[in-house]
């Protein structure tokens, strides 16, 4: 969810907020976290109502009316921070540790640690949005680790990948011979260049490509899944919504990735990154607009991705998490044309959630202040998360390391994080 969805319009209630609507706040706040004063209002309450849900009583927005079904088997975090109010130095941040390019994204690391279940599929796999995220590729580079651990982008419309089949259609045994005679020439041609990762990986990378041209196809094909399955998610439902300054379409094209995150995980794939356009979230302007349009694109889906999981038996060994960069100011920003307001960016405080994979369930740890703008119990740093997902997949955070120049890297860093027991199961 990059962009930087708001956290109090979304999953932490802040009454006050609403009560001194219209006071000023600025003041109070650092001089680093407002881009434009000149554009900077009071504190502004959330124009959306929020209401209790499920077993655990789990406070959330009225613009996630599916989710709500789920809360008992979601672990809210709301007293996450980073280090940066950028876009793209916060999603480096938290996609790999550092707020740098050149660094192992998280998937990386964990395609390092876990490998992979699937002979005929990446074992790291990344589902864009109809634009790039922020930073692009780099979002899933594998840094210092060899290459072998580098994200695949798959489109989720037509071909999977750009020329995975072949323009002629050549006979089973002929192909199948014609890529024996190609493993043994590029055996020949790789011992006698040994100690090069960069030509490994490129190798691995022709040959997982060859058995891709039925296992990715068969994977990403969503008309093997029942009409129920299809509605559940959202899939066929395209219209647009009200967006700031562009229509955001319905969930049709972010529903059919959930599926094919779920397909792609059902057969062996270890890590699948969903990425959406960074706009859907990054709301300065227009944000009662703006936010209903982007709940209305991902609410369906997510929430059916957990029940899909949960009935297939799939979810108490698939951890799913939800997250953004950073969150939102508790004041208003308007544009200099002073259209609707929204809200600037804010790393003292967000909110991420954790479903299956060993988390606990309806459980909600950390808050934030009275309104919003830092977390202030249980604070949870980015490496501070990261631990706890590794721990969550079986990976020690200290004791899981690559050594590069002596030295022994780190998902998380030379910091010392915490694992957040309260949340796991």
């Amino acid at each position: 969810m990059n962009g930087g969805p708001s956290q109090v319009d979304l999953f932490d209630p802040k009454p006050l907020l609403n009560r001194y609507h219209g006071q000023p706040y600025l003041n109070k706040l650092e001089v680093a976290d407002v881009q434009d004063p000149e554009f900077a209002g009071a504190l502004m309450g959330s124009p959306f109502k929020f209401a209790q849900h499920g077993q655990s009583g789990v406070w959330l927005s009225e613009l996630l009316p599916h989710l709500e079904k789920q809360v008992d088997d979601i672990a809210f975090i709301r007293s996450m921070h980073t280090t940066t109010p950028d876009h793209g130095g916060a999603c480096f941040k938290i996609n790999s540790g550092h707020m740098f390019s050149g660094y192992p994204s998280l998937g990386s690391w964990v395609t390092y640690g876990l490998g992979s279940e699937s002979q005929n599929l990446p074992a790291y796999v990344v589902l864009q949005d109809i634009s790039p995220p922020v930073n692009g590729s780099q979002g899933w580079q594998p840094g210092f680790l060899p290459p072998i651990y580098q994200g695949t982008p798959l489109r989720s419309t037509g071909s999977p990948l750009l020329n995975l089949r072949p323009e002629v259609k050549e006979p089973t045994e002929f192909t199948k011979a014609g890529q024996d005679l190609l493993k043994k020439l590029d055996l020949i041609h790789k011992n006698k260049r040994t100690g090069q990762p960069r030509l490994d990986a490129r190798i691995a990378s022709y040959e997982l490509a060859a058995r891709m041209q039925l296992a990715a196809t068969d994977a990403l094909d969503l008309s093997k899944e029942n009409q129920t399955t299809l509605n559940m998610y959202g899939v066929g439902e395209s219209s647009p919504f009200r967006g700031r300054t562009h229509p955001i379409d319905g969930p049709d094209n972010y529903a059919r990735r959930c599926i094919m995150a779920r397909r792609l995980i059902e057969r062996g794939v270890r890590f699948v990154q969903i990425y959406i356009n960074t706009q859907i979230w990054d709301m300065h302007t227009h944000i009662e607009n703006d936010m209903r349009a982007a709940c209305k694109k991902t609410d369906q889906p997510i929430a059916a991705l957990i029940y899909d999981l949960k009935q297939r038996g799939l979810l108490d060994d698939t951890l799913l998490i939800w997250n953004g960069e950073f969150g939102r100011l508790p004041i208003t920003q308007f544009h200099k044309q002073r259209v609707g307001p929204g809200r600037d960016h804010n790393p003292h405080a967000f909110t991420l959630w954790m479903a299956g994979g060993g988390v606990k369930g309806g459980t909600v740890y950390g808050s934030t202040d009275e309104f919003g703008y830092r977390a202030v119990e249980n604070r949870v740093s980015v490496p501070d998360w990261h631990a706890t997902v590794l721990h969550l997949l079986g990976l020690h955070h200290e004791e899981f390391f690559f050594t590069r120049g002596g030295l022994k890297e780190k998902l998380t860093s030379t910091s010392e994080p915490k694992i957040i027991d309260d949340i796991i199961a």
